[in-house]
């Protein structure tokens, strides 16, 4: 499966808000925040979602955690949850960070994740049309389910009751609380990246 990530139809903006940090340049908490981050399960998972830059910094949205490592501490163990304890699986948690950071317009959040999910088998023109807002073709009916719940939610912030049993009797009450949870969880880290345009060395730009 070709992993090379899609070029991305978004605009940028300036790069450098935030500056990716050395490692010895961080405060003693945030030190033991980047340690846990690149010692901890995501490092299995470095050939597909990138954590640091060749100088050894965190990238995207880790390196945001180590602004609060108080808080940035509780972010990552919420996202190592999600990604390691949850039930999803692979391609349908793939089509759902997709779809967010689609929404989100969220260049790093892309591309940290588009390896991953054509590893999980989606294809090319599925990207495209996770690009481009839409439901892809050719999903199973759980992986429509949970596209079409995710991106209800992102547009309506809530979902009526119709869609919310219909998604009830497609996926489960814990699958779809596990969504939910992942829907807000990928969007504060969208919502983090647009708003500090870490540079995107994934892109050779700033986030946006």
């Amino acid at each position: 499966m070709d992993s090379t990530p899609l070029n991305t139809p978004w605009p940028t903006s300036q790069p450098g808000r935030y500056q990716l940090t050395m490692p010895g340049q961080l405060s003693a908490d945030g030190r033991a925040l980047y340690d846990r981050i690149v010692g901890g399960p995501r490092a299995s998972q470095r050939q597909h979602a990138p954590i640091v830059d060749a100088q050894g910094r965190l990238l995207g949205p880790f390196g945001l955690m180590t602004i609060a490592p108080a808080v940035g501490e509780r972010v990552q163990s919420l996202g190592a949850a999600l990604r390691f304890a949850s039930s999803l699986q692979p391609r349908l948690r793939e089509i759902a960070i997709l779809t967010i950071a689609a929404h989100f317009q969220s260049e790093f959040e892309w591309f940290a994740h588009q390896p991953a999910a054509s590893a999980a088998g989606i294809t090319e023109t599925q990207l495209n049309q996770l690009m481009e807002g839409l439901i892809p073709d050719g999903l199973t009916s759980d992986e429509t389910a949970a596209a079409t719940a995710i991106q209800t939610m992102l547009q309506n912030h809530t979902l009526t009751d119709d869609e919310y049993y219909s998604a009830i009797e497609a996926l489960g009450e814990p699958l779809l609380a596990e969504l939910v949870w992942l829907c807000g969880y990928y969007s504060m880290l969208a919502l983090s990246l647009n708003v500090f345009a870490p540079a995107n060395p994934l892109t050779n730009q700033a986030q946006f």
